[in-house]
């Protein structure tokens, strides 16, 4: 019986920057079908952050000031209410835009959504260094960890040759 090839724990960087081969007949591996479904979850776990927002905005709005010229109270919490909710959608979207790019195999796709992972991920840290923010269920705990696996995922030797499979070299 013979064990499977082991990679070392250090690899040079010549093999590391070694380019992945042109083959368009690749399967999709499960790291890039992985790092799509985190990508529809960080979705939903948006949905489910906006439907909290709706829920509580009376709450939210009223420890925070909303003043705009022209506009009563309830109308500028209205107006706050709807920029946030379009704003969100718009990203919530994206997000589902993107994890559907990845699965058909779009590097870019996946490029793009990893460098947002690795923003989040940044902003979390910082504003737990300066601010003092702890990172718990309630506040980015839940989002810092759907990012790191993310980037775990997509940035993975196979998800990325998939993504480069149709490149000529």
């Amino acid at each position: 019986m013979t064990s499977p090839a082991k990679r070392p724990s250090y690899e040079p960087a010549r093999r590391l920057l070694k380019p992945t081969g042109y083959d368009p007949d690749m399967k999709r591996p499960v790291t890039t079908v992985a790092g799509a479904v985190l990508v529809f979850l960080r979705a939903v776990v948006g949905l489910l952050f906006l439907a909290e927002l709706g829920l509580n905005w009376n709450l939210v709005a009223t420890q925070s000031a909303i003043a705009i010229d022209g506009l009563t109270d309830a109308e500028a919490i209205g107006f706050g209410l709807t920029v946030i909710l379009v704003a969100a959608a718009v990203v919530i979207l994206a997000d589902v835009a993107f994890a559907i790019l990845i699965l058909r195999g779009h590097n870019w796709a996946r490029v793009v959504v990893m460098f947002v992972a690795v923003l989040s991920i940044s902003v979390a840290f910082i504003s737990w260094w300066l601010e003092d923010l702890e990172i718990t269920l309630k506040t980015s705990l839940l989002s810092t960890a759907l990012d790191t696996l993310i980037l775990l995922a997509l940035s993975s030797r196979s998800a990325a040759a998939y993504a480069r499979r149709n490149e000529r070299r």
